[in-house]
């Protein structure tokens, strides 16, 4: 059993509650029907096999209220539209084949964890939830590699729900991960039957080219700070007012109006660029990389629901010309490196120049973190992923979380609403410290 405290607020003063998680079931769930022959053995693209490690998880939170029979009938539906849904998302069921990097779609099955919550409710929770990031974990799934994919369903006592998934990065990207859960979701609501959806296809290895002669990809270098323990996180929140205020600040009146992602990025690059400028003494040249989905720039464009890994990275740069400068940057001249950035990095890409296309621009990042003269602030974005449209039949979720990665990073996810943004920023601890206390992030987010 696990079990962590979480702060409690009382009417006059601060009380202090035990939650407690407890593994109720661990099984495998394998697909309602066995995967054709013919499906049995999927071979991982280039792109693929760039990630060996699980993906960190995301967790969906429900209030679907009732009592204790009808979340009898809702775990035993869970886990039958699970399996049906397993039949399309079959590779998720397999088991990752090293020496031929590839996957055995072979059934073996899903990890499936079911626990419950004592001592407090969900609401409780997501009213301190900011206090309960560095816990999230025991909510998200288990830790084992072989399954490659591990799911986590906590029921709490007043009937709340959290279903999170973890899903291992070589077989999935964030479009297939939202595109699996909201798959799931149908089946549990509706029940999947044959030509309702569209049917995901595996096996991106037919658009790459093969041979020996493909461009060679820079591994990613070792972070700087090892272990979650050292790494902090915040969720900084900004509401539709807030966008709204700073879109108004940034706006540049010869340009289109910018959107909601690009001033929020521009917000947290800027505050880093402070941070680096207290630390070192000096204002120093940055990139600001975004991860980019690449299934809209494909021509002729792919089938619809093309699942795996079909992303790359994408980088800004504000280059310091004067070393006496010390002023930031305005954030509209940030929005501006990004819109050139998107604009002139990558337009239309042919399905023959895809591997290349991808591989070129996350060298150019690469290379830039391994020399360390200049700095490099990741960001990626899960806005506009539909999350928020996953209904298992008890409604759609309040609340999105992720959990914070071993690395410094920027994740952006649409708030419930869907006006908003909630940024996970992940950075050691003393540039966290310096990091809140920008102005302009005091200005524009609550956390």
């Amino acid at each position: 059993m696990d079990r962590f405290l979480v702060a409690k607020r009382g009417e006059d003063n601060l009380k202090t509650a035990t939650m407690e998680v407890q593994m109720v079931t661990t099984k495998l769930i394998k697909p309602a029907s066995p995967t054709p022959s013919h499906l049995r053995t999927l071979k991982l693209s280039p792109l693929d096999r760039r990630f060996s490690f699980m993906a960190k998880p995301c967790a969906l939170y429900y209030y679907p209220g009732g009592s204790g029979d009808q979340d009898v009938e809702r775990s035993k539906r869970l886990e039958t539209s699970l399996s049906e849904t397993l039949t399309r998302y079959y590779p998720l069921a397999g088991r990752y084949m090293k020496q031929t990097h590839s996957i055995d779609c072979n059934d073996e099955g899903v990890e499936y964890l079911e626990a419950k919550v004592e001592g407090l409710q969900l609401s409780q929770l997501l009213s301190r939830r900011d206090e309960m990031i560095p816990q999230l974990d025991h909510l998200s799934g288990g830790e084992s590699s072989t399954p490659l994919a591990s799911i986590q369903v906590t029921w709490f006592d007043c009937g709340g729900i959290v279903i999170a998934v973890r899903i291992h990065h070589m077989v999935v990207d964030g479009f297939t991960a939202a595109s699996f859960f909201n798959a799931w979701a149908t089946a549990s609501r509706e029940g999947l039957e044959e030509g309702e959806l569209v049917s995901p296809i595996f096996g991106l290895t037919s658009f790459f080219p093969e041979g020996n002669n493909l461009p060679k990809q820079k591994p990613m270098p070792p972070p700087k700070i090892f272990g979650m323990d050292k790494l902090s996180t915040r969720r900084l929140v900004l509401d539709e007012a807030k966008i709204s205020s700073l879109k108004a600040k940034a706006r540049d009146h010869d340009r289109r109006e910018p959107s909601k992602v690009e001033v929020v990025t521009a917000l947290i690059w800027r505050a880093l660029m402070g941070v680096s400028q207290a630390k070192h003494g000096r204002l120093r040249t940055s990139l600001a990389s975004h991860t980019v989905n690449l299934r809209p720039k494909i021509v002729p464009p792919l089938p619809p629901l093309c699942c795996g890994n079909l992303l790359t990275k994408v980088a800004a740069r504000f280059t310091v010309e004067d070393s006496f400068d010390m002023a930031l940057p305005d954030l509209k001249d940030l929005i501006g490196l990004l819109r050139d950035a998107a604009k002139h990095s990558i337009g239309e890409v042919p399905r023959q120049d895809l591997y290349s296309t991808a591989i070129k621009y996350r060298n150019e990042v690469h290379e830039s973190i391994e020399k360390g003269e200049e700095d490099v602030f990741l960001f990626t974005s899960w806005c506009r992923f539909p999350f928020y449209e996953a209904d298992f039949g008890w409604g759609k979720p309040v609340w999105i979380s992720r959990t914070h990665p071993p690395a410094q990073l920027t994740v952006l996810l649409d708030n419930p609403g869907g006006d908003g943004i909630e940024a996970w920023v992940t950075l050691n601890p003393p540039d966290m410290l310096q990091f809140l206390q920008d102005d302009h992030i005091l200005a524009f987010t609550s956390f």
